[in-house]
């Protein structure tokens, strides 16, 4: 896609929470308000770990933060704990679309797991209905507020599972009909895509797109495993393929890899045959800077914002899409992690410009609802040049 690129601006002149945006990886169960957890917690009897909204919210980034994969992974007992009923899912999800629409989302895919929301009685298909139920109502509640914005589901399949295939039947059944694709999430390690190949090969064989979590907790060989076995037009994080890439650095006669990466505009950056064929092909990365530093993911390069490869990977020329992750975990906004690359690496409007295009690229939309979708994102950026100009 092609736009007029707005003149580049200083940082301290944009606006970012006012320009259109696009959110490919942000899960349902990892976006609740703090205060709807409590009310539905108190409506089940489900006990959390505090008892008012601002301690609940704190201790959820606390979790997050804590370093142990054990605590983050308890967050989510609590949030899916409360989203076991009709009312409950129709509730979070109207809730999650109103929260993505103040953040100036004007186009959600938001992905999450059915099967992990039966306990209460709910069927596959039950489930899925309630939650598109509140995606509609919660983009026609931000569309009458005078913010537009359209979002679509993403069925997950859990690795550690055994229902994958089920899971894709239930994706396809539901085209048409709000979801717009399928994804895998979970456990990377021990649960490689290959696991799956007959869910895959179901949903190749219907034409229905999929995005794979993948190099994440796993590297090199669960990206290829995403691309080869899930078919995967998208990777979710996939910020692990900078560890396909090494840096040679001229000025010293040495080199190093990825774990250097964030010094590339000194050296010469050669690509192995797996980060050549994504960037070549253009397959897209679904990065989540803050959920990145909070999970690990990217412990090889660094341990802060400066050291994620992120800025690598945009300078090289790979898809790169900025995401959320799960908002409530991470204590973010989408707005605030535009932000936060701004204010490490420098980027000015033009770059935004070029991140938001390539995630509207890389939405499971048809070719003409891209290409409208990329002409409002456009001339929305060129109305902020203007004004900042």
């Amino acid at each position: 896609m092609t736009s007029t690129q707005p003149n580049p601006v200083s940082d301290t002149a944009i606006d970012i929470a006012t320009l259109p945006k696009i959110s490919l990886h942000d899960h349902l169960d990892g976006g609740l308000r703090p205060a709807t957890i409590l009310e539905l917690a108190a409506e089940i009897g489900h006990t959390l770990p505090a008892q008012d909204a601002e301690a609940l919210g704190a201790w959820f980034r606390e979790s997050a933060d804590s370093g142990s994969l054990e605590r983050y992974l308890e967050t989510f007992d609590h949030t899916i704990a409360v989203m076991q009923t009709r009312e409950a899912l129709i509730r979070v999800a109207r809730e999650f679309v109103e929260d993505l629409a103040a953040d100036g989302v004007v186009y959600g895919e938001v992905r999450w797991a059915p099967e992990q929301h039966v306990a209460g009685g709910l069927g596959l298909d039950e489930a899925v209905e309630a939650v598109q139920e509140g995606l509609e109502a919660g983009a026609a509640a931000s569309i009458a507020a005078g913010r537009v914005i359209q979002v679509g589901q993403l069925i997950t399949a859990m690795r550690h599972a055994d229902r994958s295939l089920e899971i894709a039947e239930l994706a396809v059944r539901h085209r048409g009909r709000g979801a717009v694709g399928f994804d895998i999430a979970g456990a990377e390690i021990g649960f490689p895509a290959a696991r799956f190949a007959e869910a895959f090969t179901y949903l190749a064989s219907h034409q229905f797109p999929a995005t794979v979590h993948a190099g994440e907790a796993a590297g090199i060989e669960s990206i290829v495993d995403a691309l080869v076995h899930g078919r995967a037009l998208r990777l979710g994080h996939g910020v692990r393929i900078a560890e396909d890439i090494e840096i040679d650095y001229s000025d010293s006669g040495s080199s190093d890899s990825g774990s250097d990466a964030g010094a590339a505009d000194v050296g010469i950056a050669n690509l192995g045959s797996v980060a050549s064929w994504v960037r070549d092909r253009g397959i897209p990365l679904e990065l989540c800077p803050s959920s990145n530093l909070q999970t690990g993911a990217v412990e090889a390069f660094g341990d802060d914002i400066e050291s994620h490869p992120f800025d690598l990977l945009y300078q090289l020329g790979f898809k790169v899409t900025v995401n959320t992750d799960n908002r409530l975990m991470s204590g973010v906004t989408l707005t605030g992690e535009f932000e936060l690359l701004v204010e490490t690496f420098g980027y000015d409007l033009g770059d935004l410009l070029e991140l938001t295009l390539n995630a509207v690229d890389a939405t499971f939309l048809p070719l003409e609802d891209r290409e409208a979708l990329a002409e409002h994102v456009a001339s929305s950026f060129d109305r902020a040049a203007g004004q900042t100009s």
